[in-house]
């Protein structure tokens, strides 16, 4: 925690505040004291219950994703309410367990939309790797319906897994980017320059055409 301390940078603060991440350091220099610590299940689980934003990314990062019991697992997404915690522990942990389906399942179906949206990234996961079984035309009827009105980070993760439709399985890019055109969803966020828009119908042709030119 001292060492966390030392590293706490006031103009990074600033920054991650600005996304709601109340901590104030540098990711390069995290993850190189992560490199440096190497896995260490125990000092990970002691780091999340500091409840400290720095040290939860530090224990995601130094933890064994496998060793996490799946109560385990949904306890700490609802502790985890700093938007990069929420992430790392989706895409670092969650995704590597051997409890993501059933958690996907439980979580997509939570009426808390932070919640919520971890089942939305997890089905992502699955719509780009392991599509087998998924009912894609009903994921495209529950994005249609809901997509426009969803609270910001369900709606971004509800947008990516739309994208990823579209991107993935031709056979639904056209309806795909129907209803990203309709909803109008991200239209006018913010892009720089040399990014993707997060604007589906953009961000699906972008990523085809580069697939194809490629």
């Amino acid at each position: 925690m001292a060492e966390l301390a030392a590293l706490e940078d006031p103009k990074a603060r600033a920054v991650n505040e600005k996304h709601g991440d109340d901590h104030g350091v540098n990711l390069g220099r995290l993850r190189a004291l992560a490199k440096r610590l190497k896995t260490q299940q125990d000092l990970a689980r002691r780091l999340w219950e500091t409840g400290d934003t720095a040290a939860r990314l530090l224990a995601l990062l130094v933890c064994r994703p496998k060793a996490f019991g799946r109560d385990e697992l949904d306890a700490m997404l609802r502790q985890a309410r700093a938007p990069k915690v929420h992430d790392w522990l989706v895409n670092y942990v969650v995704k590597k367990s051997p409890h993501a389906e059933e958690l996907r399942l439980a979580w997509s179906a939570d009426p808390d939309p932070v919640v919520a949206g971890a089942g939305w990234a997890l089905t992502t996961e699955r719509v780009a790797k392991k599509p087998e079984g998924l009912d894609l035309p009903g994921l495209l009827d529950t994005i249609e319906a809901h997509l426009r009105d969803a609270p910001d980070r369900l709606q971004w993760a509800m947008n990516h897994c739309l994208a990823q439709i579209g991107i993935t399985h031709a056979g639904h890019r056209a309806r795909a980017i129907d209803i990203g055109e309709r909803l109008e969803v991200l239209k006018d966020y913010p892009t720089p320059p040399n990014c993707t828009s997060p604007f589906a119908p953009t961000w699906i042709t972008e990523v085809v055409r580069r697939q194809h030119s490629g």
